[in-house]
């Protein structure tokens, strides 16, 4: 793997309140060999050349030690919010096991964004992380269906095998979920798909699903992900630009009638879907235990 040099790992989230409460963002690779079709993180305005190779960054365990030790907030840090910090890579290097190690050692919370199963691996950390401070753990579904997952998320595990793991982390006290993001439209908007997560989402333990209900175009990333309609869904790239043009975010024609029945079927299976709601129930154990110390 090629790593790249880096003056800085950690940095502080200005509006991290408003978005799962992360208070900083990290990430300990460039790139993604997910190959998802959709994903933003190819836009030219992240200036990641050749984004499907992963490269790691270098010293970076050292350089977050320095940061983390030098930190008088013990915030939540974000990790994988622009490369998925379980690739395949991460099994040899272990940057994200040794990351975790030091967020538990400085007793901050953690926040992972992730397509990967792989994340068990590192659950004995996790647990370790959970008894000090917060952690959330936010798997990307974008669909109920195995089939449809493999053509959208070619190189990471199925749909079956995220939740499988959303009901492992579960079992084990870790607050895990979904982020229903993105939504493409006319390929994952269909209602009956959208009830069916739903409901899967409560068999396998799921605290949370957030979505926006639709996703973003734009630059480069809109090129690739027409060449990929091309490839799989003959047709649809002339719906998309008859129907979007040029516009970066694309929601499917029905998203209002989508939202609500999303909705309706979270609060039906007592599934949070609201981000306040999620963070202040995630938050609620360390925020009793401050107020517990104070008596």
């Amino acid at each position: 793997m090629e790593f790249v040099k880096a003056k800085t790992i950690l940095t502080k989230v200005k509006d991290g309140s408003e978005w799962y409460g992360v208070d900083y963002n990290m990430n300990l690779y460039r790139g993604c060999s997910h190959g998802c079709i959709y994903c933003d993180s190819r836009s030219n305005c992240y200036h990641i050349d050749n984004f499907n190779r992963v490269r790691g960054k270098e010293n970076a365990l050292y350089i977050l030690e320095k940061e983390l030790s030098k930190k008088r907030t013990k915030g939540v840090v974000g990790i994988g919010s622009m490369s998925d910090t379980y690739n395949p890579l991460e099994i040899k290097y272990e940057q994200t096991r040794g990351a975790l190690k030091l967020i538990s050692k400085y007793g901050f919370g953690v926040s992972i964004d992730t397509k990967s199963d792989l994340i068990l691996r590192d659950l004995d950390l996790l647990k370790e992380i959970n008894s000090k401070n917060n952690v959330i753990i936010k798997f990307t579904i974008t669909t109920p269906d195995d089939r449809l997952s493999k053509i959208i998320e070619p190189n990471v595990c199925m749909s079956s095998k995220r939740l499988e793991a959303i009901k492992i982390l579960s079992d084990n006290g870790i607050f895990a979920g979904i982020m229903l993001n993105p939504v493409l439209p006319f390929i994952t908007d269909k209602e009956e798909d959208i009830k069916a997560l739903v409901r899967l989402a409560s068999e396998y333990g799921a605290k949370f699903i957030h979505t926006y209900m639709g996703m973003t175009l734009r630059e480069n990333q809109r090129d690739y992900y027409f060449n990929k309609l091309e490839e799989h869904f003959i047709g649809l790239k002339s719906k998309y630009i008859k129907t979007y043009g040029d516009k970066y975010n694309c929601l499917p024609p029905n998203y209002k009638h989508l939202y609500n029945v999303f909705a309706n079927e979270c609060n039906k299976y007592g599934i949070l879907y609201k981000m306040d709601d999620i963070i202040k129930t995630y938050k609620k154990k360390i925020i009793d235990n401050e107020q517990i110390s104070l008596f």
